[in-house]
């Protein structure tokens, strides 16, 4: 049986990463600083920023290295088959940040050639694929850095695209976010 509870704190560095990021990219300094990844073409739309890809990827790397600190690690599959120290938490922080960023872009795409806005979902193909982008990219990394099996790759998806999902619905209740 998986351990949800273990793949959820495996997750946890990216979890919060999502919330920070979220967050920044609705500070002013953000908004001063945004520079649209496809410089304003609408290949990606202007909500995918360098500021925000680099922002995303820093503080992911920065919460795997904090979370990294505390007990939660004995609970985490990443520590299962790789030890725990600081070059190998700045390494994974990075490549999970990464992953969740690229594996965006393909998913932007498609809605801008679909003529969705950027964050506006149509119907429950889009919604599901906001919800599934980043973390298929996440997971794809943890099958190179845990024991995977297909069950718990999609468990991964399933938990992720839940979280996803709930989290944006406290953020738009506490109007962070403009949409679901």
């Amino acid at each position: 049986m998986i351990n949800v509870l273990k793949m959820y704190i495996t997750l946890l560095p990216v979890i919060l990463g999502g919330i920070g990021n979220m967050l920044f990219v609705k500070t002013v300094f953000y908004k001063k600083h945004r520079k649209p990844i496809d410089g304003g073409k609408n290949i990606f739309g202007n909500n995918k920023t360098w500021i925000g890809a680099f922002s995303m990827i820093i503080q992911v790397t920065i919460f795997q290295i904090l979370v990294s600190y505390t007990p939660l690690t004995k609970y985490n599959f990443i520590y299962e088959r790789n030890e725990n120290c600081l070059p190998f938490n700045l390494m994974i922080g990075l490549l999970l940040g990464t992953a969740y960023i690229l594996f965006e872009l393909p998913n932007s795409f498609i809605k801008r050639r679909l003529k969705i806005a950027p964050g506006e979902t149509k119907n429950w193909g889009s919604y599901l694929g906001d919800q599934i982008d980043s973390i298929i990219g996440v997971t794809v990394i943890l099958c190179f850095y845990t024991d995977m099996t297909i069950l718990k790759f999609f468990g991964y998806l399933v938990l992720g695209a839940l979280t996803h999902s709930v989290i944006n619905l406290v953020l738009y209740t506490v109007k962070i976010r403009k949409n679901i």
